[in-house]
């Protein structure tokens, strides 16, 4: 066995995030892998044939991570975003000028359901704050027509627009104005699905199609040449993006992608395209079976993730991981990304809201 690369101890002086990134790429354990995320996160950005989509699981809106997504937008370091309803709702609540505040996971929680204060582990809501935002993703909802079936994409989109024009720069605002689709394959999972239902108390009753969003998202593969996924977290986000690598060759009806580089499965004929980076920040563990913390290299047995390509994980709690990795971006990165044109996906939803 023939070792290439020493490890090399951090010294301790005055540098930046990026630098500091850099040395602990050259260390071990989970500090190496926060490092060579940003390595895998940076080549992606630099390589002019790949569409970058990011998977967002979990509330990280609540907890002070949602303009780091919208930063991630307005640079055009993800392409796509597929997220939980969590993350594209309740980040609208700070953006409407009302807050979430740092609290306590040791404390009476009957006391805080009297007060009407809602708790995410160590941060409170006031209820009439969430409440405010779900009245506000109502008052959209009847504005929309009720003879029109929506994915989640176009209905997001349509609401990032309606959002701008309020001044609200929500995650779906910023992701309207820049021209990234914002998929929520959950939606109803979360303020949106009780929204639908006020809405409908009005006598306003939409339809958002899964079957459609799910065709929309998989044709994004028909017109890109490479993908890197960035999951921060599982969940359905990941097996959403995950399932793009393989459900492509059942919308071809198992013919090859002109122009991709794809690989075919000889027994079953099943063409497969398999992500080219992928970086992964999770704190799930694989032992359990469970998506969320399937490793990137038991992908690589259903086709989903390159086996000669980049891959990290990161096992780190993503309030963490994700502000370093994008502040060391942030200072590596002095060119403007040309994205990927996107603004196919909302030529129908548009056509059909000339108003919006």
């Amino acid at each position: 066995m023939e070792l290439k690369r020493k490890v090399e101890s951090i010294e301790v002086k005055e540098k930046s995030i990026s630098q500091l990134l850099a040395e602990m790429a050259k260390t071990a354990y989970q500090g190496r892998k926060l490092g060579e995320s940003v390595e895998v996160w940076e080549e992606m950005i630099r390589d002019p044939n790949v569409t970058i989509i990011m998977g967002l699981a979990g509330s990280m809106s609540t907890a002070g991570q949602w303009k780091i997504i919208n930063w991630l937008i307005e640079n055009r370091f993800i392409d796509v975003l597929v997220s939980t309803g969590a993350n594209v709702s309740e980040d609208i609540v700070e953006a409407m000028g009302l807050s979430y505040w740092q609290g306590s996971h040791m404390v009476n929680d009957k006391e805080l359901l009297k007060a009407d204060i809602n708790r995410y582990y160590d941060v409170y809501v006031f209820e009439k704050d969430y409440n405010a935002m779900e009245t506000l993703i109502k008052e959209f909802v009847l504005t929309l027509r009720e003879d029109y079936i929506y994915s989640s994409m176009e209905f997001l989109h349509l609401f990032g627009k309606w959002l701008l024009k309020r001044g609200i720069r929500s995650i779906v605002a910023v992701a309207a104005e820049h021209g990234v689709p914002v998929f929520c394959p959950a939606i109803a999972d979360s303020a949106y699905g009780e929204a639908f239902i006020l809405a409908k108390n009005e006598g306003k009753t939409i339809i958002v199609d899964n079957v459609k969003d799910f065709d929309q998202f998989i044709s994004i593969g028909e017109k890109v040449k490479d993908i890197g996924v960035i999951y921060i977290g599982g969940g359905v986000p990941k097996d959403y993006t995950q399932l793009l690598a393989i459900t492509l060759t059942l919308k071809t009806m198992h013919q090859e992608v002109p122009g991709r580089r794809g690989f075919k499965r000889e027994t079953l004929k099943e063409y497969y395209y398999p992500h080219k980076y992928a970086i992964q920040i999770t704190t799930d563990s694989p032992q359990w079976g469970g998506l969320s913390g399937c490793t990137l290299e038991e992908a690589i047995s259903w086709g989903k993730i390159d086996a000669e390509g980049k891959r990290v994980t990161c096992y780190c709690d993503a309030t963490i991981a994700l502000p370093l990795i994008t502040h060391a971006l942030n200072e590596r990165i002095k060119f403007k990304r040309k994205p990927s044109d996107m603004s196919w996906l909302f030529s129908d939803v548009l056509k059909a809201h000339p108003n919006h």
